[in-house]
């Protein structure tokens, strides 16, 4: 059985969400952040002693947005499109995802919301809330004529990419100047999957 270890408040929150969308059984071990993660048990599952790690009989995977696209892919469609236009736009949102959005993202909380008020730079906090400006107008473009990123159904590049976004909506990032993204970040995460993953990061 297809095995998803971290913790809910850890990035495992973007597969376990993923995995109830796909419909696959799964087992959650609740692996924490800290020496749990370096111990010799999880290296060998994520050498990088980080979280999440997937492991599914033989396989051993690492990076959650990697993962996702397995689960995706092992369920099929919907989460994943059929082979074609749409499976390659999976990919390539999914890329843009990890390079353009999630750097800025991270830093954002960090100095915006998450680093002790000393270390917290404003500076950074303002360059960062700055590009996502910029990619955030890329993704109000592309939803103009679609629920969905990809158009009518929910795939797994909705998942990877509200995913991440996510740290903006929960710590209440003004959207305001993007309508659509607000919007769909808000039916991509009170989606019944996405509660049920949320309650594990957030109670």
């Amino acid at each position: 059985m297809l095995t998803i270890h971290g913790v809910g408040r850890s990035r495992a929150f973007r597969c376990i969400w993923t995995a109830e969308e796909a419909g696959m059984p799964y087992e959650h071990v609740p692996t924490p952040v800290g020496p749990e993660a370096k111990a010799p048990a999880h290296l060998a599952i994520n050498p990088n002693g980080k979280l999440p790690g997937m492991t599914d009989g033989a396989l051993n995977l690492f990076e959650s947005l990697a993962i996702n696209l397995y689960i995706a892919n092992k369920a099929g469609a919907p989460p994943m499109p059929e082979a074609g236009d749409d499976a390659a736009r999976t990919l390539q949102w999914t890329l843009w995802t990890a390079t353009e959005a999630e750097p800025h993202a991270m830093a954002w909380r960090n100095h915006a919301v998450s680093l002790p008020a000393a270390e917290r730079d404003p500076a950074a906090a303002e360059a960062a809330k700055a590009a996502l400006h910029q990619r955030l107008a890329v993704l109000e473009a592309q939803l103009a004529d679609r629920p969905w990123l990809l158009g009518r159904d929910f795939t797994v590049a909705d998942c990877n990419l509200a995913g991440v976004l996510y740290v903006l909506w929960f710590n209440r990032f003004d959207l305001g100047a993007f309508p659509r993204v607000a919007a769909w970040l808000e039916a991509c995460l009170t989606r019944p999957a996405a509660l049920k993953a949320r309650r594990l990061r957030e109670d």
